[in-house]
């Protein structure tokens, strides 16, 4: 079954220094692009993430510091990367909670703005952990009959990812064969900024998910906490998560 697509679906999955989204780095990053008429674009890039690679994250993916020392940083490629996935949605595995957020971060460092709010994304694990709650290396053989070998390679778990998806699609009649279907499907919350401090709640309303304010409109506490908005501005939020509250600042302030 090929995917049922009107415009690029792009699978891209990240090796980083760690788990962080506001502080770690991307070490390697792999795109897959399929275009609607089913032909297939695909490119890796090393990257040097200017920070030392700690060793329990070498453990991990095999990246060592001495394999990216001559290889360019992000800003260096992020233009190449930015061409690559614009006007495309998005597909990963673990991409709506990980990936997105931390390639939105190195996209904004680099000063090429990013935006998710006329794009799909589908988590390709969100969809596995409704329907069978499992790992990639586990999806892979469950859904394709086939062991993933070096697994925690971005190029080989890109690919695998797509083809997890395209299983799925098979396997499971309730899932539509439609970017929009799958994205709605695959979300854990409607989130507003990539990482999910602030969410939608049932009413649309943007609201804060974590701290003393959880589950409060983002509108409330600037009106009655102004501070709390510079708080964070200071703190180690990602940029994407300050750079969506400044927006909705601005939006509450023009409507005076």
């Amino acid at each position: 079954m090929n995917l049922k697509i009107s415009k690029p679906l792009c699978f891209f999955d990240l090796e980083t220094t760690g788990i962080n989204v506001s502080s770690d780095r991307i070490v390697e990053i792999s795109v897959l692009k399929i275009y609607p008429n089913g032909n297939k674009e695909s490119r890796t890039w090393l990257v040097n993430p200017g920070i030392k690679i700690p060793q329990e994250a070498i453990n991990v993916h095999g990246i060592s510091n001495e394999m990216v020392v001559n290889e360019p940083n992000f800003s260096q490629i992020a233009h190449e990367v930015k061409s690559m996935i614009n006007n495309c949605d998005l597909a990963g595995y673990n991409s709506d909670k990980f990936d997105i957020p931390l390639l939105a971060e190195e996209l904004l460092r680099a000063d090429i703005d990013f935006d998710i709010d006329n794009i799909h994304t589908i988590d390709v694990q969100n969809i596995f952990h409704k329907m069978e709650q499992r790992t990639l290396a586990a999806a892979y053989k469950y859904y394709c009959g086939k062991i993933l070998d070096n697994a925690h390679s971005s190029k080989v778990d890109t690919l695998a990812t797509y083809e997890v998806l395209e299983s799925q699609l098979k396997k499971y009649s309730e899932l539509e064969n439609d970017v929009k279907f799958l994205s709605n499907f695959s979300k854990r919350g409607k989130n507003v900024d990539p990482a999910g401090f602030i969410k939608l709640n049932e009413n649309e309303i943007p609201c804060f998910s974590f701290g003393k304010h959880k589950g409060k409109s983002v509108e409330h506490v600037m009106q009655n906490e102004p501070g709390y908005f510079g708080w964070i501005l200071n703190a180690d939020f990602p940029m994407y998560t300050k750079k969506v509250l400044t927006k909705l600042r601005l939006e509450k302030f023009n409507k005076k």
